[in-house]
């Protein structure tokens, strides 16, 4: 490692998300009433663009924090804007979260935007964006898909779609664009300016019928076009496919994690591009390790990809005491510091790494 910070939170977390500063958001997943929402000063480390050399502050600090009654499975900050939405369990609604101002450490609920049919429906996915206004895209299922002006609740695009598939995740490819991935892997696009389009992308490969499959993209650079960024899936067997949505005939490339089967099924699968680094991507949510691979050699035959790095700090334990091996819950990677991420676990401990380039790579 060139560097490493923990922190210990007092409940499980299966999400970090960035707010405005740079701040960085947690939140429980218990089902207990009183799941905690928090946002962290990250280490001041991590608030400098260069790497520094020793500095006397190494922790998160808490700076506002509030409380839902319902387990919190997704969380995301609005940009532009000092709100967050949140989703999860027993239905598909979304709750909508003000962090004070900086004379108040309260992040406060202030709305929540009901479903239509959301009674007895998965809890949602969502992505946020704010582009025209601050906007969420939510939905538990392929034809439940729609946008949501946070502020005024006012419903802005419904997706048109037959099926009925659960979706593992959804993201804006930019303000007319849209992405939805399927358990089943499927991936779906959608344009808002159409509504009633809904253009299937290059299926998986075949799986048994159990598998389930989680998405990653990353932001297009300034200037490119959406769809020209490359799109990965990873499936509950450690399969990556990534996917070019210009040329869906064919995958852009196929590997096979070195990673075990997931033993409780695959709710924390996590696969995401490093937003500072070209061809990298990270995975996690099989055991307590996060695997980093450089995907730039790959091709489409399938064969076994060697991660550059493997994270496995939150195997050697940490809050709780638990004789259970932690799980990784969830990743992310820093805005701008190419090689750091952060992770969190099931038992509550909270790591921000930055690995040493190999020698060869430098």
């Amino acid at each position: 490692y060139r560097d490493l910070h923990t922190f210990e939170l007092q409940a499980p977390t299966r999400l970090i998300e960035w707010a405005r500063g740079n701040r960085v958001c947690v939140a429980g997943y218990g089902q207990s009433d009183g799941n905690e929402i928090l946002q962290l000063i990250p280490p001041p480390t991590l608030l400098t663009k260069e790497t520094q050399g020793l500095c006397p502050e190494r922790d998160f600090k808490v700076e506002c924090g509030g409380f839902s009654e319902r387990p919190v499975y997704s969380l995301k900050y609005v940009p532009d804007t000092s709100l967050l939405v949140t989703s999860g369990p027993p239905d598909s609604s979304l709750q909508v979260w003000q962090v004070s101002a900086e004379d108040s450490d309260v992040i406060k609920s202030v709305s929540t935007i009901a479903t239509e049919n959301g009674t007895g429906q998965s809890w949602a996915k969502i992505a946020t964006i704010s582009a025209r206004a601050p906007w969420v895209l939510h939905g538990s299922r392929l034809d439940r898909v729609q946008i949501t002006e946070v502020e005024s609740r006012k419903n802005v695009y419904t997706a048109a779609s037959r099926g009925s598939e659960e979706l593992s995740s959804l993201a804006f490819l930019d303000c007319n664009l849209l992405l939805l991935c399927c358990a089943t892997g499927r991936l779906c696009l959608a344009d808002i300016r159409q509504p009633q389009s809904l253009v299937e992308a290059m299926p998986v490969p075949s799986a048994p019928c159990s598998e389930q499959w989680c998405m990653g993209t990353r932001h297009a650079a300034q200037g490119s076009e959406p769809s020209s960024q490359p799109v990965a899936r990873l499936s509950s067997r450690g399969l990556l496919a990534l996917t070019d949505l210009r040329k869906t005939s064919e995958f852009l490339a196929l590997a096979k994690a070195r990673v075990p089967s997931p033993g409780s099924g695959a709710e924390f699968l996590c696969v995401s591009w490093a937003p500072a680094l070209e061809g990298y991507l990270a995975i996690s949510g099989f055991d307590g390790t996060v695997h980093v691979y450089d995907t730039q050699s790959w091709d489409s035959s399938g064969r076994e990809a060697e991660p550059i790095f493997i994270h496995k700090g939150h195997t050697f334990g940490g809050a709780g005491g638990s004789r259970d091996a932690p799980l990784v819950t969830v990743h992310t990677w820093h805005l701008q510091k190419p090689r750091t991420l952060l992770s969190a676990a099931s038992d509550g401990s909270l790591h921000v790494w930055d690995w040493v380039q190999p020698c060869g790579k430098c």
